[in-house]
C-alpha cells in the first residue's frame, strides 16, 4: 500500500479535488493507497472538510497540528501515522502531475527505496528562481547532502526508511528532505515538468524561507565550524609573521622603514575593529550550533498532533 501525506494549509475544497483525482489515477493502475491529510494549523474550514472526507471514505484519515509548523513538520507527523509499505508527501496544489506518483511507485516496486522528484525547470519569476538556485548550490557545495539539479522538496520512500525516520530522527530544526537524503540508500532522481496553467500563491513567507535555509544548512553542514578553525590558523600564522617581521625591523632594520611615521592609534583601531568583527562573526556561528544543541537536549516535540473532536 502507498501512503500519501497531503499537506493542507488553508486548502479548502482542494482536499476533495485532490482525493478524487488520486482515486481516478491510482484506481486505474490498481495501486492501493491511503490518504493522510495533515492540516498545518489552518484557521479556515479546511480541517472540517478533511474530516468530512474521512467520514465518507475508509482510506482517508485527517489530522490537525496544534499550530502552523510549516510543511516539513507536517511530513514528519504524517510519517508517524502512515501504515503503507511506502510513503510520499504531496502538496494540495496539484502542480506535480499525478502520473509521476504512479511512475515513482513502479520504481519502488523495482526495489528502489528512495525516489526524489525534481522539476526540470522553474518558472517562479527571476528573483525566486535566482534565490532557489543559490540556495541549492550553496547546500550542495557546503553540506553533506546532494540535491538534484534544480532542488527538491518531496520524495517517495520505502517502509525501511519510514521506520528509521520515526525511531531515530528527532524532528526539530531540520527538514524532511534533508534527513531522507542524509540516510543514503542511493536515491533515484526523477525529473518531471510541472502542470501548466496551475498557479497558486506560495504560502512560504520570507521568514519561513530563511528559517528553512538555516535549518537545512546547519543540520547538514559542519563547514562553518571548519571555516572558523581555518581562519584561526590563518590569522595566527599571519600575526606570527607580522611579529617576526616587526621584530626584525626593530632590531636589525631601518626604523623609518615605512617612510613617514603614522600615529599609532590608526593602526590600533583598524586592527581591533577587524579582529572584533571576526570574533563576533565566529561567535555567531558557534552560537547557532549551541542553540540547536540546547533545543535538542530539551527533547521537546517538533510538532503536536491535536486530538480529534
Amino acid at each position: 500500500m502507498l501512503s500519501l501525506i497531503l499537506l493542507s494549509y488553508y486548502s479548502g475544497d482542494r482536499i476533495a479535488k485532490a482525493y478524487q483525482r488520486l482515486s481516478e489515477v491510482l484506481g486505474k493502475e490498481q495501486i492501493p493507497f491511503e490518504l493522510i491529510v495533515i492540516d498545518d494549523g489552518s484557521k479556515d474550514h479546511s480541517y472540517e472538510l478533511a474530516l468530512a472526507l474521512e467520514a465518507a471514505h475508509p482510506n482517508v484519515r485527517a489530522y490537525q497540528l496544534s499550530k502552523n509548523y510549516t510543511p516539513h513538520y507536517g511530513v514528519f507527523a504524517g510519517l508517524t501515522l502512515c501504515k503503507g509499505d511506502c510513503a510520499m508527501p504531496i502538496p494540495d496544489d496539484e502542480q506535480q502531475p499525478y502520473h509521476t506518483i504512479v511512475d515513482m511507485y513502479r520504481l519502488w516496486q523495482q526495489g528502489i527505496k528512495v525516489i526524489v522528484p525534481y522539476r526540470i525547470k522553474r518558472n517562479d519569476g527571476f528573483f525566486n528562481n535566482l534565490f532557489a538556485s543559490l540556495y541549492y548550490k550553496t547546500i550542495n557545495a557546503l553540506s553533506d547532502i546532494r540535491f538534484p539539479e534544480g532542488g527538491a522538496d518531496t520524495f517517495l520512500i520505502d517502509r525501511e526508511l519510514i521506520d528509521i525516520l520515526n525511531a531515530r530522527i528527532h524532528a526539530i530544526n531540520t527538514s524532511s528532505i534533508t534527513e531522507v537524503l542524509r540516510l543514503g540508500y542511493n536515491p533515484h532522481h526523477y525529473p518531471y515538468e510541472r502542470v501548466k496553467g496551475v498557479n497558486t500563491k506560495s504560502r512560504w513567507t520570507f521568514k519561513k524561507k530563511v528559517k528553512l535555509f538555516k535549518d537545512t544548512f546547519f543540520s547538514s553542514s559542519t563547514w562553518p565550524v571548519k571555516l572558523i578553525t581555518f581562519m584561526g590558523f590563518f590569522f595566527s600564522f599571519f600575526a606570527l609573521a607580522i611579529i617576526l617581521f616587526y621584530t626584525y625591523i626593530r632590531l636589525f632594520g631601518n626604523p623609518a622603514f615605512w617612510g613617514a611615521n603614522l600615529p599609532g592609534w590608526t593602526a590600533t583601531v583598524v586592527i581591533i575593529s577587524f579582529f572584533s568583527g571576526l570574533t563576533l562573526f565566529s561567535l555567531g556561528i558557534i552560537a547557532e550550533y549551541i542553540w540547536r544543541i540546547y533545543e535538542e537536549v530539551k527533547n521537546r516535540p517538533g510538532y503536536i498532533i491535536k486530538k480529534k473532536p
